[in-house]
C-alpha cells in the first residue's frame, strides 16, 4: 500500500490541506469537531503521522484528571469494572482523561476516608464504591470543599456536600428478584437473604424491594433476616451452611452483596434441590458456571460497559458543574441472565 499524504489525508476527510497541518501544527485555530474528524480519518486511512496527529489533537483537548476508588482487586466483578472504565477512559475522544484508579483491600471506613481525601487532593472530581458511614461522609465534606465534586459508584452515599450516584435502582432491582422466587418457587417458603454489609444503601434498598414484592403479591414467603457476609467469601459460605442448618425447608437463597463464591461453594456442597432457587448478583466466571449447572437460576447484573461510560461522563460533567451545582443521578438499566442466554 502506498503511504498516505496530508493530500490523501485532507481528500478521504473533505477538509482543505492547510486545514489538516493547522491541526498538525496549530490545533486550538480547528473546531474540536473538525480535529476530531480529521483524527478518526487519519486511523481509517493508515495516515503516516497518525501518532503525531494525535498527540497534537491531545493538546488542544480539555483535561480531566479523575479519581476512583473501587473495593478489592481480587474480586472478579471489580477487576471487569476496572477494565471498563480505563478502556473508556482511553478511547474517550473528546477529552483527555487522566484516570487514577485504584482497588482498595482495607475497606474500612478509617482507610477508605483517608484515600479519599489523598485523592481529591490530586483529582479534579472522585468517585468511589463504600459503605455509608459518618467517616466517609465527613470525607466527602472535606473534598467537596476544597472544590471537588464526588461522586458514588453502585451505592448511593450522602453528606452535607452534594453526592452525585451512578448505578442501578436498587428497589426494582430487589423487587425483580422477588418475582423470580415468586415465578419459580413452586411452593413458597423461607427465603434467606445475604448483603455484604448493612450500611451499602444499594443492598438495603435491594431488600426493601424484594420485601415489598411479597406483601403486595404473595404473603406465604417469608423472608429471613438478612445475614451480612462482610464481602468475605469464606463467611459467606459459613452463613448458608447455617441457613440450611437452621432452616431445612428452606426454599430459596437471594445472595445480594458480597462473597458470593463462597455461597455457591456451600450450596453445591448441599446438594441440588428441585424445590429450592438462588439468584445472585454479578455476572462473571464463577456466576456464569453456577448459571450453566444449575446451581443459580438468575442472575442481576450490572452493564459494565454502559456503567463505565456513564460513570466517566457523570464525573467530567460533575467537574465541570463544580460541587455547588446540584447532585447527578444517573439510574442504568440491568442485564438478567440465565442459563440460556449466557
Amino acid at each position: 500500500m502506498k503511504r498516505q499524504t496530508i493530500a490523501d489525508l485532507a481528500k478521504a476527510a473533505d477538509v482543505s490541506v492547510s486545514t489538516v497541518n493547522r491541526v498538525l501544527n496549530n490545533p486550538d485555530s480547528v473546531r474540536k469537531h473538525t480535529r476530531e474528524h480529521v483524527l478518526a480519518t487519519a486511523d481509517e486511512i493508515g495516515f503516516y503521522g497518525l501518532g503525531t496527529l494525535e498527540r497534537s489533537v491531545r493538546k488542544g483537548r480539555e483535561t480531566h484528571k479523575l479519581g476512583i476508588l473501587l473495593h478489592q482487586g481480587g474480586r472478579a466483578f471489580y477487576r471487569g469494572l476496572g477494565g471498563a472504565i480505563r478502556k473508556e477512559a482511553e478511547r474517550h475522544v473528546q477529552h483527555q482523561v487522566e484516570l487514577d484508579l485504584e482497588y482498595l483491600d482495607d475497606l474500612s471506613p478509617d482507610n477508605v476516608a483517608a484515600r479519599l481525601i489523598e485523592l481529591g487532593m490530586a483529582c479534579d472530581c472522585v468517585a468511589l464504591v463504600a459503605a455509608q458511614h459518618p467517616k466517609i461522609a465527613d470525607a466527602i465534606n472535606v473534598v467537596s470543599a476544597s472544590g471537588v465534586p464526588v461522586v458514588a459508584l453502585i451505592a448511593p452515599l450522602s453528606a452535607r456536600a452534594n453526592v452525585s450516584f451512578v448505578g442501578l435502582d436498587s428497589w426494582v432491582v430487589g423487587r425483580t428478584a422477588a418475582w423470580a422466587f415468586d415465578n419459580m418457587v413452586k411452593d413458597p417458603g423461607k427465603i434467606g437473604v445475604l448483603v455484604g454489609n448493612h450500611r451499602y444503601r444499594n443492598q438495603e434498598m435491594n431488600e426493601s424491594g424484594f420485601r415489598s414484592y411479597f406483601r403486595e403479591h404473595n404473603t406465604g414467603f417469608s423472608i429471613l433476616e438478612p445475614l451480612a457476609t462482610y464481602e468475605s467469601s469464606a463467611v459467606a459460605r459459613e452463613m448458608v451452611e447455617h441457613l440450611f442448618r437452621d432452616h431445612p425447608d428452606l426454599c430459596g437463597l437471594f445472595v445480594s452483596g458480597g462473597g458470593i463464591t463462597g455461597a455457591l461453594a456451600a450450596l453445591r456442597e448441599a446438594g441440588k434441590r428441585d424445590d429450592f432457587v438462588a439468584i445472585g448478583y454479578e455476572l462473571f466466571d464463577a456466576t456464569r458456571d453456577a448459571l450453566i449447572d444449575g446451581t443459580l437460576k438468575m442472575v442481576i447484573s450490572h452493564p459494565l460497559d454502559r456503567f463505565a461510560r456513564k460513570t466517566i461522563e457523570t464525573m467530567i460533567k460533575a467537574k465541570r458543574d463544580g460541587p455547588d451545582k446540584g447532585a447527578q443521578r444517573v439510574a442504568l438499566g440491568f442485564d438478567i441472565f440465565t442459563s440460556e442466554n449466557i
